[in-house]
């Protein structure tokens, strides 16, 4: 089963890092990378069933959503190669918050897990989500 798993340390309290991450359907915060995130269906963005289609090509899920761990997971239900639905199934993302207890940061684990029998999404997912949370910790400096 491939994976991936990248972290970073944001400068700013758990609270404010969640207030920006935990809307499924906003990736203002990023729009270098994220240029159109579209809400699809009626759920709102902190909903389970909620769905989104970010770029024009990635379709995902909302999964699980806990505020008070500071944990959102989503599925990637179709995309462009590598992780179009031909070529990976059961694709499950976790972005997951942790306070750090000295000095008031906050401990960002983005990571991810698939069906595939190739290995070429490892690389492709790590490069997104490495210029997503670099992005994420750039807006609190």
């Amino acid at each position: 089963m491939p994976s991936t798993y990248q972290s970073i340390v944001v400068n700013a309290p758990v609270d404010k890092v969640w207030e920006r991450v935990k809307n499924f359907h906003d990736f203002s915060w990023a729009s270098d990378i994220i240029t159109s995130c579209d809400p699809v269906g009626d759920l709102g963005p902190m909903e389970i069933g909620a769905k989104r289609l970010l770029n024009g090509v990635f379709h995902e899920t909302l999964i699980r959503m806990e505020p008070e761990n500071h944990l959102l997971e989503y599925s990637i239900d179709d995309g462009p190669s590598p992780v179009s639905a031909s070529e990976v199934s059961n694709y499950v993302g976790s972005l997951q918050l942790r306070p750090i207890t000295l000095g008031n940061g906050t401990f960002v684990e983005w990571y991810s897990s698939w069906n595939s029998q190739q290995e070429d999404a490892v690389e492709f997912c790590h490069g997104i989500y490495v210029a997503l949370l670099n992005t994420l910790a750039a807006s609190f400096e």
